[in-house]
């Protein structure tokens, strides 16, 4: 019921939307919802998916509650269609990705004409912005130039970022990560979001930026090398440490439901995330009086 009421997804690729709708079935019972389309042409576009996604009010643009992915990115796929660069000129803003930008003998940032060819990368964080809600949160995959690189079209994209979000978290990952399946051999960060509100919006313009707290993290290791190889957990002789791992199920004996649990020592896997996770619940219920984190606050 979760599922068909409030999951849905969208890809270019038919065969990711075919396997997506696999797993769904075989974890929910159910086909859900998983859209071939483009989503950077949304709400137009014409693939198949496109109509059919916009007929659910949940996943118009302004509407999505939370929203994450992992979007292409290299300078090496551009988006250059006129029709998707002309709809992010008109609800880029001030800080619009779909422009050229240079900066002054001043060093300020100057929005030139409209760019021919983005990044999709840049492209996909207007997206994403534009496709929550206000109060909504975003959980992205980006490129760590987008985040450091000192020219003025990376600066343009981060200006937009903290012009319409509060940064919630950040969190560097190695070069492991998407090397092995996805052959992308760049450092990339999990970047997390909220999106302000207008009101919100309004009162910076008034008051100034606002100072808040921001979780940041470095991950080492992701339990995997550069060939996908799992990577254990190693005493400082070598040895491989094990742990205790238990599983629980419950068994209907005589009509009767006995629950049963089966411990069994496995190879502990090298990977810093879920230590990173509990470190961000953690600080955000540290924080979880304080705005942005309670956006009542």
């Amino acid at each position: 019921a979760y599922a068909d009421e409030h999951l849905f997804g969208a890809d270019f690729d038919p065969f990711l939307r075919r396997a997506t709708v696999m797993s769904l079935m075989t974890l929910t019972d159910t086909a859900g919802h998983a859209f071939q389309m483009d989503s950077l042409a949304f709400p137009d576009g014409h693939l198949p998916g496109n109509d059919e996604a916009y007929a659910f009010p949940q996943i118009r643009l302004g509407a999505v509650d939370v929203l994450m992915t992992n979007p292409p990115f290299g300078s090496d796929i551009p988006v250059s269609e006129d029709m998707i660069l002309n709809t992010f000129r008109k609800s880029g803003g001030q800080y619009g990705v779909a422009y050229t930008w240079a900066k002054n003998s001043e060093g300020e940032l100057t929005r030139g004409d409209g760019a021919t060819a983005v990044s999709p990368e840049r492209l996909f964080v207007q997206r994403a912005v534009e496709w929550v809600k206000p109060g909504g949160r975003i959980g992205i995959v980006l490129p760590n130039g987008i985040l450091s690189n000192p020219g003025p079209a990376d600066e343009a994209v981060r200006r937009f970022i903290l012009d319409q979000c509060w940064v919630l978290g950040s969190v560097e990952l190695p070069v492991e990560t998407f090397i092995a399946e996805a052959n992308v051999n760049i450092l990339t960060t999990l970047l997390f979001l909220r999106r302000k509100t207008d009101r919100e919006r309004q009162e910076e313009m008034e008051f100034g930026a606002a100072d808040y707290p921001v979780f940041m993290a470095v991950a080492e290791k992701v339990g995997v090398d550069r060939r996908g190889n799992k990577v254990f957990v190693r005493t400082p002789d070598g040895e491989v440490v094990a742990e205790e791992e238990v599983e629980r199920e419950i068994l209907r004996i005589g009509g009767v439901e006995v629950p049963r649990e089966i411990r069994r020592s496995v190879q502990k896997i090298d990977n810093d995330l879920p230590k990173i996770a509990k470190a961000y619940h953690d600080f955000a219920a540290r924080y979880a009086h304080e705005f942005p984190w309670n956006a009542d606050a």
